[in-house]
């Protein structure tokens, strides 16, 4: 019982601090799982870390997201962008295409390359404001780059922001809409994940019930604080973190 709970609160730590900085949170899981051979390591248990990020994200902006019908350009905004990432995501995962793509090597390469990628679009001065400037041109161009967080290493909050910080939004700006672009990301992931879950012998336990508070704690102190940080500093930071897990990965995979 110990062993199960420990394995839940470092996949919870994992699945809510990744899934929200632009580190991947799907290559952190796949690692981490594969490296330790989690016994608790299951669907269910991926839906239920999924769903604690979900219902964090929403507990935190749920002053903004009650106030949409009278921002209505914004919910509108918000589901233009997410339909390519739906469109492409379902066609993976029904074709289990998404499969091939789990693999160290591609998670090794996706993690330095748009990590390098994160560093120069950070570099790009601010004179776009989400209230004013975010618009159908601009969240199409963000979506479209959404796309690429289907692919592990890749991060769908990381590749947002960059592309956010392309049109030259602000830190703070990027973040909020790649936070909101990720409201339908994982319910979208939450329902494919239930849809072949029920084609399975389902069993609510109190593990699945840990990993959705668990992954809500650490998913909501995420989003907190890392607001507060990019307020004040540039993400470099996680270019680097990002550039030293693919090293590392390079060095096993080739040494």
């Amino acid at each position: 019982m110990l062993q199960d709970f420990i394995e839940i609160l470092i996949l919870s730590a994992i699945q809510g601090i990744s899934e929200f900085l632009p580190v991947s949170s799907s290559a952190h899981l796949i690692l981490v799982s594969n490296i330790y051979d989690f016994k608790t390591s299951s669907l269910l248990i991926d839906i239920s870390l999924h769903l604690g990020s979900l219902f964090a994200i929403i507990f935190y902006f749920k002053k903004d997201l009650f106030n949409l019908h009278h921002n209505q350009k914004l919910l509108y905004l918000i589901i233009i962008g997410s339909i390519p990432l739906i469109i492409f995501g379902y066609i993976l995962h029904t074709t289990e295409l998404i499969n091939l793509l789990r693999n160290i090597k591609v998670i090794a390469s996706t993690t330095l390359f748009f990590g390098i990628i994160l560093f120069f679009a950070d570099q790009r001065k601010t004179d776009q404001n989400i209230s004013t400037d975010l618009n159908i041109k601009s969240i199409l161009f963000i979506g479209l780059f959404q796309i690429l967080a289907l692919i592990p290493g890749v991060s769908r909050a990381g590749i947002t922001m960059t592309a956010a910080r392309f049109l030259k939004f602000n830190r703070v700006d990027s973040s909020k809409i790649a936070f909101l672009l990720s409201i339908p990301a994982l319910a979208g992931a939450s329902f494919l994940g239930l849809k072949d879950a029920f084609r399975q012998t389902i069993e609510i336990n109190y593990l699945l019930i840990i990993a959705v508070i668990l992954s809500f704690l650490f998913s909501y102190m995420t989003v907190k604080y890392f607001l507060r940080y990019i307020n004040k500093f540039s993400l470099n930071i996680f270019v680097i973190y990002r550039i030293l897990v693919a090293l590392i990965l390079f060095f096993i995979i080739y040494i």
